[in-house]
């Protein structure tokens, strides 16, 4: 009796998220789609697609399943993330280029904060764009969006940032291998600053392409470094963020220890000890990538350019501060130390 009682609850829920899904999921197929034949990138295609659909939210029959794709696929995905990274990899990454990269992630994010103090913005701004800079661009906005309090205002926060950080580092993408020619650094360290400064994972490695092999494999290595970080980073927001709520000036607390990054690291942990084919990987990354792609497709579905409109520009001038900041750091790291 129990049984079927569940079973026709979680039939009753399906049928009330499934129209949303279905929309987010044909947003996300069509920014692929234009990605794989126009090039650029996949999560900014999918979020455009996503407001110019932001109508359909008013509608109670799509917004259940754009909000369960906003916040649930959006968890898996992140989790997911952890089944491409291993102990070794990391190992493999020298003290040297793992302290710079470390450095400038703590202190990409302080300025962050700081630039959200000067211009008199919430903590929680200096936060989401400083940590979707340091971290893995746009991913990390919305693993950090996820420990965040679910209200309008952090919604449009995270929105506007994944813009922010994707169109920045789509232009980092096409800028720093050029002047990588100029400046006297081997390839390893190349590699090193294209993983140490450029957000998304795919964007890291077309850069690194451009100047071999050698460089693109070190690349690859630092960002996925990077990329484990978001773990601690992650923690660390939620454990302020609960003495922040708990001090009486936010919202509700989120959890301790949000499932989510529960479930990364334990895929790192499977994922160190090569048990797994390297066809499981491949598929857990694609999916990662699909249910980011979705995710992105809903927070665009739920928001409005007028919203975004709203935020002003002193968000853009912090992400392109921070994006200026962690560039100049790492460089300097490279060639005087």
């Amino acid at each position: 009796m129990i049984l079927v009682h569940k079973a026709s609850a979680a039939r009753a829920a399906l049928t009330r998220k499934w129209p949303g899904l279905v929309v987010c999921v044909t947003v996300a197929c069509a920014a692929t789609f234009l990605s794989q034949h126009y090039g650029g990138p996949q999560l900014l295609y999918a979020l455009l697609i996503g407001l110019a659909f932001h109508f359909l939210h008013g509608n109670p029959q799509i917004s259940a399943g754009v909000d369960f794709c906003a916040r649930t696929l959006l968890r898996t995905g992140v989790a997911l993330l952890g089944a491409r990274i291993t102990v070794d990899q990391v190992a493999h990454l020298g003290l040297r280029a793992g302290v710079i990269v470390a450095l400038g992630l703590a202190l990409t994010i302080m300025c962050g904060l700081a630039l959200a103090r000067l211009g008199r913005r919430r903590m929680e701004e200096g936060l989401l764009s400083g940590g979707a800079v340091a971290i893995c661009g746009a991913s990390a906005a919305m693993a950090i969006a996820a420990t965040l309090p679910s209200t309008r205002e952090n919604e449009r926060l995270t929105l506007f940032t994944v813009v922010g950080v994707t169109v920045f580092s789509t232009i980092a993408m096409v800028l720093y291998p050029f002047a990588l020619h100029f400046l006297p650094l081997s390839a390893v360290d190349r590699g090193v600053f294209l993983g140490g400064t450029i957000h998304d994972v795919a964007q890291v490695v077309a850069a690194g392409m451009l100047l071999g092999p050698e460089t693109a494999d070190a690349a690859t290595v630092v960002k996925l470094f990077r990329v484990l970080l978001l773990v601690p980073v992650v923690l660390l927001i939620t454990v302020a963020l609960r003495r922040y709520s708990s001090a009486g000036t936010g919202g509700g607390r989120p959890p301790a220890v949000p499932f989510f990054l529960i479930a990364f690291i334990a895929l790192v942990a499977v994922s160190s000890l090569n048990i797994w084919p390297a066809g499981v990987v491949t598929a857990a990354s694609d999916a990662s990538r699909w249910l980011l792609v979705t995710a992105i497709a809903a927070a665009g579905v739920k928001t409005s350019f007028e919203e975004l409109l709203k935020m002003g520009w002193w968000p853009v001038l912090m992400l392109l501060g921070e994006t200026l900041f962690i560039a100049a750091f790492v460089m300097v790291a490279l060639l005087f130390v």
